[in-house]
């Protein structure tokens, strides 16, 4: 299902501010999680409750993430990510958390997150969750700057 993508407050701040960085090349992540993302929060460790389970390393995945800007729009591009449980031990997962592995003066700057509704979901053994950018089977927009 398609979850509504949320900014954290703080991302604009930060990105004013110059933590963080170059979105083309600072590594962007994305992470499970399943305590509620507050829009005033600052890094990832304001998140609780993070995802574990076999198959799901600690932090997240990497986007493969690129920006650019065409025609007064700014596009920060990921590819998408795929999980596969490798037991039936995963805790429960309701948000996606999006965030700057390599921002300065803050440590994991926030960028955005998904909701994906109220319970969540739990993986079962060999079963897959992806996160796909704007939808696509690829690559696609985390978010534009406009």
């Amino acid at each position: 299902s398609m979850a509504t993508y949320n900014k954290f407050e703080s991302f604009v701040g930060a990105l004013g501010l110059g933590y963080h960085g170059n979105l083309n090349t600072n590594q962007v992540n994305v992470g499970l999680y399943n305590d509620d993302p507050r829009a005033t929060d600052d890094v990832l460790l304001d998140e609780s409750t993070p995802q574990t389970g076999s198959g799901y390393t600690a932090g997240g995945a990497d986007t493969t993430n690129t920006y650019a800007e065409a025609a007064g729009t700014g596009s920060l591009v990921g590819t998408k990510v795929v999980w596969t449980a490798g037991a039936a031990d995963w805790i429960t997962v309701r948000y996606v958390v999006c965030y700057n592995l390599n921002t300065t003066t803050i440590t994991n700057g926030l960028i955005g997150w998904w909701d994906y509704g109220a319970g969540g979901f739990t993986l079962g053994n060999g079963e897959t969750f992806s996160v796909k950018f704007n939808g696509s089977e690829t690559t696609g927009n985390i978010l534009t700057l406009a």
